[in-house]
């Protein structure tokens, strides 16, 4: 493993306007090729969390640091390389993908980050590749159906060769076909991954660690499967497995 951490959280709270305390005091600790799923009930902080990852939420108290490089959300310049290294999928890809055909939503990013020609097309079909779309190219997105245009939306992000990816709910409104097709893909990506889930059984097919999160507090952090293998843990903290489903 790498030196330098893909991600390193230490002592970061936040409260938000309405002094509504979000995140108390979290450390974490991310290697380079970990996968981790953040758990935790609705309101628990996740997603404020993430929001810090790459600067939408400014570090107001404690340190975030991805790959090495603190994220500084005053630093405009630092900003971009940081929104370049963590590439977040949104739960809804159409809040991903808004140009004509496939490819140009693929190329939008790499394309404001000065890549043209040869070198973008490269991008473009690599991205492609990584997750089973390149026959859909030329399409437009709205042709799609929801779990391929999820997995458009994940090649998005990988055409950023960022350092982390962050999945919102992958899992969320797929069909059984698509839910094993996303999580084979997700699966031979060679990447650092963040997975903030309800889907107890994603993250223990995906994360070999997760952490709970609840209010605002880090609870556990460790093993994907010994944690879910302790029911008090997961009823304090609202999380529940499928019925039948054993670990």
């Amino acid at each position: 493993m790498s030196s330098t951490p893909s991600l390193l959280i230490e002592n970061l709270a936040f409260a938000y306007p309405d002094g509504n305390q979000a995140l108390y005091g979290v450390n974490l600790k991310i290697e380079k090729g970990e996968r981790v799923a953040l758990l935790g009930p609705n309101g628990a902080g996740k997603t404020t969390l993430v929001m810090h990852m790459n600067g939408i939420h400014p570090t107001a108290h404690g340190k975030v640091e991805v790959a090495g490089q603190l994220v500084d959300a005053k630093d405009k310049e630092s900003l971009k390389s940081i929104r370049s290294k963590v590439g977040i999928v949104f739960q809804d890809p159409d809040d991903q993908l808004f140009m004509p055909t496939v490819g140009e939503d693929i190329a939008f990013g790499p394309y404001n980050m000065g890549k043209r020609g040869a070198e973008l097309a490269a991008i473009v079909d690599d991205a492609l590749r990584l997750v089973g779309m390149s026959e859909f190219k030329d399409r437009p997105p709205h042709h799609l159906s929801f779990g391929q245009r999820r997995r458009v939306a994940v090649a998005t992000v990988l055409a950023m060769k960022p350092e982390i990816l962050v999945l919102d709910e992958p899992s969320s409104n797929l069909d059984p076909a698509s839910r094993r097709e996303l999580a084979d893909i997700l699966r031979s990506l060679d990447i650092t991954m963040v997975m903030v889930t309800h889907d107890l059984p994603y993250a223990l097919e995906l994360c070999e660690r997760s952490v709970i999160l609840s209010g605002g507090v880090m609870v556990a952090d460790g093993n994907t499967a010994e944690i879910l293998k302790n029911d008090e843990l997961l009823k304090a903290n609202r999380l529940e497995l499928p019925v039948g489903f054993s670990v």
